[in-house]
């Protein structure tokens, strides 16, 4: 069963693994976005957000190196200038996303996917 499930996934992440392993275990079998080999742009990005219904701050992850080099620790910068870091450089996105409809979730920890399961 596929119904209408979207994965962003990098493989080399746990979570990641984890994520599509629990789905497939429930007969899931998503679409496979992997987001680091196909980027996706600022307008699918503000989607995914929308969807998830945080702010792009709140999708960011802060410890990778790329964070630091372009200052998006900096509180002045708007949510354009996130979306827009975010899009060139897809490793600062938070993994593994799950979108089902026009729902979505981070899957950190992995268990919060139930919340999109039927």
């Amino acid at each position: 069963m596929t119904d209408d499930f979207t994965l962003y996934h990098n493989p080399r992440c746990s979570k990641s693994r984890a994520a599509l392993d629990l789905l497939q275990a429930r007969g899931i079998t998503p679409r496979v976005v992997r987001y680091l080999d196909a980027p996706p742009d600022a307008d699918t990005l503000r989607d995914l957000l929308r969807r998830l219904g945080i702010a792009p701050r709140a999708l960011l992850r802060t410890g990778e190196a790329e964070y630091r080099d372009l200052g998006l620790d900096d509180p002045a910068l708007d949510d354009a200038a996130i979306v827009a870091a975010m899009a060139a450089h897809p490793r600062l996105i938070e993994r593994p996303i799950l979108v089902r409809g026009e729902r979505a979730v981070v899957g950190r920890p992995t268990e919060r996917l139930l919340d999109l399961l039927p």
